[in-house]
């Protein structure tokens, strides 16, 4: 197997066009936490993936997991990071992902990391979310109001010339094809405040 990539949870693995996932131990945590804690990750995201298949929604399809030897084992996506390509539509993008982002909250699926670096463009120019370790199930405004202020955050972090386009673009294809979105823009709007309050204080 070659790694392909390492986070602060876990190792990426390419072998044979699957991606193995394997969640290693956390040496700062009591050993009993972590390991219910990883068991209980892997089971997380196993379970998304199934959920997502069930949706069509475009996102790597779930071959194997165990929660004994915390892997998950899924297909791998052949395309670019978005990161690297996002500059070249844009707008186009970005409205793909607000209703991407539309499709999960609808769902009630959180994604918890929603970077450009979590997206895929593959061969036919389909824009893929991948790594979903973060992510959980809630139909609380406040968590999916939190989700879109991370997105905002990562596209001005890693493509701060064209982020408000960005955002704006994919906010308005988020209302249009959101559930309740009204509310969540509500909530977004007082997520933001606490963060311009907390920089001013701080």
């Amino acid at each position: 197997m070659n790694l392909i990539a390492q986070g602060a949870e876990a190792k990426l693995f390419a072998e044979n066009g699957e991606i193995l996932k394997q969640r290693f131990e956390k040496a700062y945590r009591h050993p009993l936490i972590d390991m219910r804690l990883r068991k209980c990750r892997t089971r997380q995201e196993a379970r998304l993936l199934e959920r997502l298949a069930l949706m069509n929604f475009p996102s790597p399809r779930l071959a194997d997991f165990s929660d004994k030897s915390m892997e998950i084992r899924m297909q791998q996506i052949n395309g670019v990071l978005l990161k690297d390509v996002l500059h070249e539509k844009h707008l186009e993008f970005s409205n793909e992902i607000g209703r991407r982002v539309a499709e999960l909250h609808n769902k009630n699926i959180i994604h918890g990391d929603l970077t450009t670096s979590n997206m895929m463009l593959d061969s036919s120019n389909r824009i893929n979310f991948i790594d979903f370790g973060l992510s959980f199930i809630s139909d609380k405004a406040e968590d999916k109001a939190v989700d879109l202020h991370l997105l905002k955050q990562a596209l001005e972090s890693k493509h701060y010339l064209i982020f408000e386009e960005c955002f704006n673009t994919a906010l308005d294809a988020y209302k249009e094809h959101g559930i309740n979105s009204e509310l969540v823009m509500q909530r977004l709007e007082k997520v933001e405040s606490r963060g311009r309050n907390k920089r001013k204080n701080d």
